[in-house]
């Protein structure tokens, strides 16, 4: 980790507000899952193009996310069957800024991704549910009943933000994921896995897919829910995901 806050600190920063304004309207998004050994190869090429998000004086700031589900994960499992249209609902904490949201992102049949939230106080961010203000702007965007919704995987990480010089896309960059589940009681760590995420104009090249391309590195779709879950609750049909965790358990054995 100290040779990446070396790397971080090459490029030039960016504060939380610049960030802000960065406004995506055609939005496309695309994951990729690298080792922390290929983050450090990928920085190095990114150094001359990238701004870092600083908060703080910090570059790597730490997340935490608490995502909601039924006794029987239907939310999961809807992701897992590959239903087009399906939800999530999460609770999560941004870093040293203090910002806490409940959030809703929506997958619709067009793989298009919206995401609603509202703020709420930093000590509701585990029962959220019980506030009824939360609950009236969860019924909204949720089909399932409120009362029906647990808290489930709880996702703990450090996220590091960039943004292009022309100011066309966004990447966030995740590393050091843990997992508590509120139900079965178990914790899981990610080892060496690292997500990264872009957030591109649909419209404009991008010089980050380009260097991915380059070093032979595919998207590939992660869900840190769906991953969490499959971690900390082994019962849960994972079929769909074996081929992931099969590779994730190279990177970390590499």
């Amino acid at each position: 980790m100290k040779e990446l806050e070396q790397l971080l600190h090459l490029f030039k920063p960016v504060s939380l507000e610049e960030m802000a304004a960065v406004k995506l309207m055609n939005r496309v998004d695309t994951k990729y899952m690298v080792s922390i050994t290929e983050l450090e190869s990928i920085l190095r090429h990114l150094q001359a193009h990238y701004y870092v998000q600083v908060v703080n004086n910090e570059h790597i700031i730490p997340y935490s996310t608490l995502y909601y589900d039924t006794d029987d994960v239907q939310m999961y499992m809807a992701h897992h069957n590959k239903k087009l249209c399906r939800q999530k609902l999460r609770s999560r904490i941004y870093g040293y800024t203090e910002n806490v949201f409940c959030e809703v992102k929506q997958k619709n049949n067009h793989g298009r991704t919206k995401k609603k939230r509202i703020a709420i106080h930093k000590e509701e961010w585990q029962n959220m549910l019980q506030q009824p203000y939360i609950v009236r702007f969860v019924q909204q965007y949720i089909p399932y009943p409120v009362s029906d919704l647990k808290a489930q995987v709880q996702t703990d990480f450090k996220r590091i933000t960039m943004v292009n010089y022309d100011k066309t896309e966004r990447i966030t960059i995740d590393t050091d994921i843990t997992f508590y589940n509120h139900a079965t009681c178990k914790h899981a760590f990610a080892g060496n896995l690292v997500i990264m995420e872009l957030k591109q104009d649909a419209r404009k090249p991008s010089f980050f897919k380009q260097v991915l391309f380059d070093m032979r590195i595919k998207p590939r779709k992660i869900s840190k829910y769906c991953l969490g879950t499959i971690l900390t609750r082994p019962q849960t049909k994972a079929n769909r995901f074996k081929e992931k965790l099969l590779f994730i358990n190279r990177l970390n054995n590499n």
